[in-house]
């Protein structure tokens, strides 16, 4: 199995843990030193779980707007793609446009994210 195939399927586990909005499960699929890098700075592991654990950030979809592009090594997978989502922040509703880079790195026997960053399109 590739690197690619690999991690579409952890990939698309954690996307499907992000529209459930299920903190636990979300934490699974990052690294302990994950970090978010969007318009307004960095975000922690442990800040976006919190988010999400209390509501104040929801996924309601992610959709896919274009191919991805992917860079492989033998341990990592730089994925970058443009996608397009709708949630609620603080209780309002936001839609986003955004291209998405994550960074997987094989951890034991497994996948996890550790960076993510947006970029609005």
């Amino acid at each position: 199995m590739s690197i690619e195939t690999e991690v579409q399927a952890v990939a698309e586990a954690f996307s499907l843990a992000l529209l459930a909005n299920d903190a636990p499960r979300i934490a699974d699929h990052l690294t302990d030193a994950w970090v978010y890098v969007g318009p307004d700075g960095m975000v922690a592991k442990a800040d976006l779980i919190e988010w999400i654990a209390s509501g104040r950030l929801a996924h309601l979809t992610m959709d896919a707007a274009g191919p991805e592009r992917t860079v492989a090594t033998r341990d990592a997978l730089l994925v970058t793609c443009r996608r397009t989502s709708t949630g609620t922040w603080e209780g309002e509703p936001y839609a986003a446009d955004e291209w998405i880079t994550d960074l997987w790195v094989r951890n034991g026997d497994t996948w996890r994210c550790a960076f993510s960053q947006k970029t609005p399109a």
